[in-house]
Parts: structure tokens; sequence; C-alpha cells
């Protein structure tokens, strides 16, 4: 007769400090890259229609938040009371994983032909919106269907605000 499995319960203290000082951070910084610089490169691609352009505002663009995420989750918690981690820390975290969510998809832009560059970045963007839902899938429990609705549907809508406006300024 074999024993009943044990049932899946809380992270281990070791888990939990991990995901609150590493992943929580990084996840943060993913998302806000990833979502906060769709809009400005694909209007900027669809105005100019010149792909180095929306490269160079995806690169200020993701420099930018990079820098201002980093700062602000620093400068949020000291992590004593929360349990966070050092300030320093979790800032060089966010910013990092918020300039990386930002420039996948502005690498693309790099290449000459707008419809080639466009045709990789929106690749790329499904690629990191998959990515994301499955890190907070496997690190914040979330469960995967609803996750992925939640974050494709978010990605999805400032993805069409930056094309929208893009197409409104360009006269199309």
């Amino acid at each position: 007769m074999s024993s009943p499995q044990p049932t899946p319960t809380a992270a281990a203290p070791h888990d939990h400090t991990f995901v609150l000082q590493k992943v929580q951070p990084a996840l943060l910084g993913l998302m806000d890259g990833s979502v906060s610089t769709l809009a400005p490169i694909f209007a900027t691609a669809g105005l100019t229609g010149r792909p180095i352009d929306a490269f160079f505002v995806g690169l200020a663009a993701s420099l930018g938040a990079g820098i201002s995420m980093g700062l602000a989750e620093a400068l949020s918690d000291d992590g004593k009371v929360s349990g966070r981690g050092t300030p320093l820390g979790r800032g060089v975290i966010t910013g990092a994983a918020t300039i990386l969510g930002g420039m996948l998809h502005t690498l693309p832009f790099l290449l000459p032909d707008l419809r080639a560059a466009l045709t990789l970045a929106y690749v790329v963007v499904i690629v990191e919106l998959i990515a994301i839902a499955l890190i907070r899938w496997k690190y914040m429990r979330s469960p995967l269907g609803q996750t992925i609705f939640q974050v494709i549907v978010g990605g999805a809508v400032v993805f069409g605000v930056g094309v929208w406006l893009g197409r409104l300024g360009a006269g199309g």
C-alpha cells in the first residue's frame, strides 16, 4: 500500500525569499519593459516608416524605463520590514529586466526592411508575453490560462494603441 503523495503547500522559506527578492523584481521589470515600450516603438514605425527611427525610440524608451523602474524599485522599500531584499539588488534586477524587456522587440528594427522588422518584432512580442505568463505561472503560482489571458490582453491593448497612433499620425 503506497502512502499518499503530499499536496503542494506554500513555498519553502528559501523559495519564498528567492521569489520575493529576485523573481518578483525581474518579473516587474520584464512586464514593464515589454509592455511600456510597445506603443512608442510601433507608433514610430508607423509614423516614419523607418525601422532605424523605431529602433532609437525603443532604445531610448527601454533605457529610460529601465533607469526609472530601477530607481523606483530601489527607493520604494528598504527591505527591512517587507523582507524584499536590498534596495540596490532589487533596483538593479528591476532596471536590467526592464531594459531587457524593452530591447527584445526593439532589436528587430535594426533590420532595414520595415515589413521584416515589424514581422519579427510581432513574433518577439508574442514570445515575450508568453514567457512572462509562464514565469508568473511557475513562480507566482497564477493559473496558467488566466495569466496568459491577462498578459496577452494587456500587451495587446498597449500594442494596439501604438499601432493606432502610428497610423493616425501617418494619416492612415
